[in-house]
């Protein structure tokens, strides 16, 4: 296996006629590096995951391997693995064959495909199906055949296409820890696609958010969960509390707000764009319904409201809340112990967790209506 020194990705665009499904793609991966696509359906991560893998020619730009470009290579010569979506096995090929078809094509030695065969099944622990065919495994089984299809042909770069989506949540977090144990101990250098947060935020070394074809944050997974750069980006990684406020001035290096109650807050900017702002500018307050906590006695940013609603979400109660004296706006609050519905909750807003941004109508489901009851897995939308 030849070891990747660097991948620089410059200009990379493609279009499908008229329409732009990736433009101005930059990167930069060192070799070693897990990195994840990460975005809803349609952003264009699986369309950037395809053009790094010569499945799609480049409209525009360049990608350089260890310095020389490839973009003009198929995909055959490029020495990267791809495992897809749907696994792409062979049916009437048992799992030996299937993993062995890969080095049969290559006109590799029978002695040496049988060792390196071996090997692969042996590291996803599938040594003992190799007489079984496809059909007779199960999803992850499946999925471990198809990683090992890949890996036995030991490519300079991993590609992996959403390739748990199909499995059940226990299976997803099994495979998410064979997955990062191979790569680790292969040494192998992976991006990965997904549209799962918990996926990026745990495999990876650095995740690309994605948005309508661009790059939208770029950040190890500790800053994109907790310094998103814009109010997409926010409500992508679950910032789904969010409710109207005016500036009022600069507190060191917080922001002094109001809601339209005239309840004073204290909260915190990310954006670059917040250098600019002026007292008396309407903006959005932010905040993840897991870190809008009851229970706590703060100094500031005590808040209060009326249970609406409670569901028990295993670690702790989840409280549809509706803000006092602010019109209709309703935010998700955690708490410990399960209050009455029609009750009155007290509820912390951390100030550092408390993010402020711009409201732009541009971002797409984050204007500044209130609150809708979002399920998790609503977040977690296929593409």
């Amino acid at each position: 296996m030849k070891k990747i020194e660097n991948l620089v990705i410059r200009g990379m665009t493609r279009r499908f006629g008229a329409a732009t499904a990736l433009h101005n793609f930059n990167l930069e991966i060192a070799g070693g590096e897990f990195i994840t696509l990460l975005g809803p359906s349609g952003c264009g991560k699986s369309t950037a995951l395809n053009c790094l893998a010569g499945l799609l020619d480049l409209s525009d730009g360049e990608i350089l391997l260890n310095g020389a470009p490839i973009q003009h290579l198929p995909a055959e010569k490029r020495g990267f693995g791809m495992v897809f979506q749907n696994y792409a096995l062979f049916p009437h090929l048992t799992v030996q064959r299937n993993v062995s078809y890969g080095l049969e094509v290559r006109g590799v030695a029978k002695a040496e495909r049988e060792k390196r065969v071996h090997k692969a099944l042996q590291m996803v622990h599938l040594e003992e199906f190799g007489k079984r065919y496809p059909a007779q495994m199960s999803g992850g089984q499946q999925q471990r055949l198809a990683i090992a299809r890949t890996i036995v042909l030991e490519p300079a770069l991993l590609l992996l296409d959403e390739p748990l989506s199909n499995l059940d949540t226990n299976l997803r977090n099994e495979m998410r820890v064979e997955i990062k144990r191979l790569h680790n101990e292969l040494g192998l250098t992976t991006v990965y696609v997904t549209h799962d947060q918990s996926e990026a935020m745990s495999l990876s070394d650095k995740v690309i958010v994605m948005r309508q074809g661009n790059i939208e944050q770029v950040g190890v997974p500790q800053d994109i969960y907790k310094f998103p750069r814009s109010l997409f980006v926010a409500r992508f990684m679950g910032y789904l509390n969010r409710f109207p406020v005016t500036l009022l001035e600069r507190a060191g290096e917080h922001w002094l707000v109001q809601t339209p109650a005239g309840i004073t807050l204290t909260a915190s900017a990310t954006t670059e764009e917040s250098v600019g702002w002026q007292a008396g500018q309407k903006i959005l307050a932010c905040i993840r319904p897991d870190e809008t906590l009851a229970d706590t006695e703060p100094s500031i940013n005590h808040i209060q409201g009326r249970v609406q609603l409670v569901e028990y979400v295993g670690r702790a109660y989840e409280v549809l809340v509706q803000l006092e004296g602010a019109g209709n706006t309703q935010l998700l609050v955690h708490s410990a112990h399960a209050p009455e519905n029609g009750a009155t909750l007290e509820f912390t807003l951390h100030p550092d967790r408390l993010l402020l941004f711009a409201d732009d109508a541009t971002n797409e489901g984050s204007g500044s209506e209130n609150y809708t009851r979002i399920e998790p897995d609503v977040m977690k939308v296929e593409g």
